[in-house]
């Protein structure tokens, strides 16, 4: 059995995938900063599974390039960068790996609410630098958390995990989601609202969990942030093109919001000529210390990416062996195997 790492980024040669599956041969072809890389003819032609370890680059190469393989896996949770329309057509599953670095991820929205509410970069910043000295009024976004109302965009694993976490800091907890039958409020004891409008306008903090798709892509964009509540905390560990940057740049700007906190964006690594971006860089007084960004890593420890690596294979292992498919995320194009 020979499965293809594409668009892999590790220093190292899979040596954890063959120290866990010591009878499958790993073939490693890498990836490059976000951009798909060719892998050679001789992996390709030969490989029976692919999996792409890449969150935002699709494979460099069409579905047919791969003549052999039964299942391309998706490394992450994230598929909005896999071709399910061209797998499928070759009767060939794409699955992903939706359970792992939930708890990094909900971690990571909440501290990103904490640092701009408790205003510990501000502080670590300005004492570092001199530039306003030992000043706990500089922080602009302080506000306690207790009583606030934290909405969620997306109930999902990671949604309901960063929704008990807000909680747990006494805060009201709202969620959007369109996709999840009746009776999901009173399974978790959240209450639902029926509208993004109304998430917005509700909430003191608004976390989004929800995949990138034709419904969500710029979803929160200049309506949703005319509708929010003054001072909201918009928080994006989900994926980058949810948010329309253009908009939210003019809604900071405008201070018809309080600040952001963004783990992804619509371009990875950030566009430093993004008029929010640049601004940011500059520290300009308007953004000071509304700003939050972290380079897409809410999903990362060194436990959640060893057991992401570790699911990837075992998804596209459980299905060489003995057909047993998990995670399956194009089931509505596959055509019948011939």
């Amino acid at each position: 059995m020979r499965i293809l790492c594409a668009n892999w980024y590790g220093s190292h040669e899979a040596d954890l995938e063959r120290r866990l599956f010591p009878g499958i041969e790993f073939m490693v072809a890498r990836g490059s900063e976000g951009r798909p890389v060719p892998a050679p003819p001789e992996m390709r032609n030969v490989a029976d599974a692919v999996i792409n370890y890449s969150a935002v680059a699709d494979l460099a190469e069409k579905p047919d390039a791969f003549p052999k393989a039964r299942i391309l896996v998706r490394a992450g949770v994230g598929y909005d960068n896999a071709d399910l329309k061209g797998w499928g057509a070759r009767g060939v599953p794409v699955c992903n790996v939706p359970d792992y670095g939930t708890t990094e991820v909900a971690d990571h929205a909440i501290a990103a609410l904490l640092t701009l509410r408790r205003g510990t970069a501000t502080y670590d910043g300005n004492i570092r630098s001199g530039a306003v000295g030992w000043n706990y009024r500089a922080a602009p976004l302080i506000a306690r958390l207790k009583g606030g109302t934290f909405g969620i965009v997306g109930l999902g694993r990671i949604g309901l995990a960063a929704a008990r976490r807000a909680a747990a800091f006494d805060m009201n907890v709202v969620f959007y989601d369109p996709y999840l039958s009746n009776g999901f409020d009173l399974a978790t004891g959240f209450r639902r609202v029926l509208s993004l409008t109304e998430l917005m306008a509700e909430s003191d903090a608004v976390s989004i969990h929800a995949p990138l798709s034709t419904e969500t892509r710029g979803m929160i964009g200049r309506d949703a942030l005319a509708a929010a509540k003054p001072g909201l905390v918009l928080i994006n560990t989900a994926r980058g093109p949810i948010v329309d940057l253009d908009a939210l740049a003019d809604a900071l700007h405008q201070r018809r919001i309080g600040g952001a906190a963004l783990d992804v964006l619509p371009k990875e690594p950030a566009d430093g000529n993004h008029r929010l971006i640049a601004a940011w860089r500059a520290r300009e007084p308007w953004i000071d210390g509304r700003l939050l960004l972290s380079p897409h890593a809410a999903f990362y420890s060194p436990s959640s990416l060893e057991d992401l690596r570790r699911k990837a294979v075992e998804v596209a292992v459980a299905y060489l062996d003995g057909g047993r498919l998990t995670n399956c995320v194009n089931r509505e194009f596959l055509a019948p195997l011939k």
